[in-house]
């Protein structure tokens, strides 16, 4: 079973990878939150988040959200420039700014448009696709006329996120539309979704047995262990995860407060983590957290808890 790391917009980006993978370690490839074109151009924090020289990580995969071939072929210029040999397509972000264009889930209702950027991969032999979905964006079962498209295409894989778009992260997860895709997809098949304990992915994988591995986001967010614990089958003790979770802060946090400038930014990077981060801790507290108007009462609340 591999395990990867889920891109997710504002959280999972360069220096947490890179002190994740430092700290806690586990998992096999982190996924980059997606590089987008906008008014024609590239964005220079994208451009950045991919550079090599701020990447420290011993896998990274590059993510593009693309919804025509001329896009697709501006950012995959963009990573074989970088020195990539493998880029991933999101067609499963659920987020109405992107899904209105016809990008990331919004572009599973449309197969036609799906199949011309498939057919556009061929073009770049030096680059590994991969394709990161979910069932639909409607209908969970938006997917059926689109596994004949994937199956054909040049994929090294396929990660899938069983709920529809308009979900977003709502709901449960749809196991039975997952195993009637698992079934019949052609390529090797990642699964994706609410995997937040070891359990959880024993689970997945006792069900799935051909499947190359999981994703993992939130439940990674909220314990950076996750991954280590299940490829070791241990488990860190409460004080353990505490102490290797408040390395990991104190190195996020000093990253941030040489690269931001004032209060403001410098809580407005980090109370966010909080939201995940250590979801059974005292909830008063991690009110507090949220709260926090200035970085000393922050800070007094994270050294609390």
């Amino acid at each position: 079973m591999k395990l990867y790391a889920a891109p997710l917009q504002g959280f999972t980006e360069a220096p947490w990878r890179n002190l994740h993978q430092e700290v806690f370690g586990g998992i096999d490839a982190y996924y980059t939150p997606f590089v987008r074109m906008e008014k024609g151009e590239f964005r220079n924090k994208d451009v950045r988040e991919i550079a090599s020289e701020n990447n420290t990580v011993s896998r990274l995969i590059p993510q593009l959200i693309a919804s025509t071939p001329a896009e697709l072929e501006r950012l995959a210029g963009l990573f074989i420039e970088k020195g990539y040999k493998e880029a991933d397509i999101n067609m499963g972000c659920p987020f109405p700014l992107m899904t209105g264009k016809h990008k990331g889930s919004g572009i599973l209702p449309y197969p036609a448009e799906v199949e011309a950027l498939l057919k556009e991969l061929v073009h770049y032999p030096e680059l590994g696709f991969s394709v990161k979905m979910r069932l639909g964006w409607e209908c969970a079962d938006e997917w059926r006329p689109l596994l004949p498209l994937l199956n054909a295409a040049p994929l090294r894989r396929i990660v899938l996120h069983p709920r529809i778009g308009k979900q977003q992260y709502k709901g449960e997860v749809d196991l039975a539309a997952f195993t009637a895709f698992y079934e019949e997809c052609a390529h090797p098949l990642v699964y994706n979704g609410d995997l937040l304990t070891v359990e959880d992915i024993r689970k997945v994988d006792e069900e799935f047995p051909r499947l190359e591995g999981v994703m993992l986001g939130r439940g990674l967010l909220a314990n950076p262990a996750l991954a280590w614990e299940y490829a070791n089958g241990t488990v860190f003790s409460p004080d353990e995860l505490h102490e290797k979770v408040k390395a990991l802060h104190a190195r996020l946090l000093q990253y941030y407060e040489a690269h931001l400038q004032g209060e403001a930014q410098l809580l407005s990077k980090m109370k966010p983590y909080w939201e995940y981060l250590l979801p059974d801790a005292d909830r008063k507290i991690k009110k507090a957290i949220k709260k926090a108007t200035t970085m000393d009462k922050y800070l007094t609340a994270v050294n609390q808890l």
